[in-house]
């Protein structure tokens, strides 16, 4: 098969062209896709734990550990110990982060129109659902 015709080629491609898209966007705000992710889990919520957020952003939870560290050092979050469970370390938004929320948004909606603007309504429903089929894997993964 040509490579330009392999679903992991078209799918990585394809991301990478909305990465580098979203970056530029998010670029005014000093803010990177993957901070944008983390910062998004938390407007859902009070807080959430590292590991919550790596298993919503499906990413490892090292690779968590490196962004909250940068996003703490531009004042974006903060994180507390729980005063039940001093186990447990939560990760919540600071002013500065939750003040990004309607801007930060904003810019999502305007990419998202951007990138799929060449779409019908019925054609955007189709991609979607044929990417979560996809990135939910368990049609093909080992079992």
């Amino acid at each position: 098969m040509e490579l330009t015709q392999c679903i992991n080629y078209l799918l990585t491609t394809a991301q990478h062209s909305v990465f580098q898209f979203l970056s530029s966007k998010l670029s005014e705000y000093d803010i990177t896709p993957s901070q944008y992710g983390v910062l998004s889990c938390l407007w859902q919520r009070d807080f959430a734990t590292p590991k919550q957020i790596s298993e919503i952003l499906c990413l490892e939870t090292s690779t968590i550990s490196g962004v909250l560290d940068r996003m703490q050092k531009k004042g974006l979050i903060d994180r507390v110990i729980n005063k039940e469970d001093r186990r447990e370390v939560r990760v919540v938004p600071t002013e500065k982060g939750k003040a990004l929320e309607e801007p930060i948004s904003k810019i999502i909606d305007d990419v998202n129109e951007e990138v799929l603007k060449c779409f019908s309504d019925e054609e955007i429903a189709v991609l979607k659902n044929n990417l979560r089929i996809i990135a939910e894997g368990s049609h093909y993964a080992e079992g």
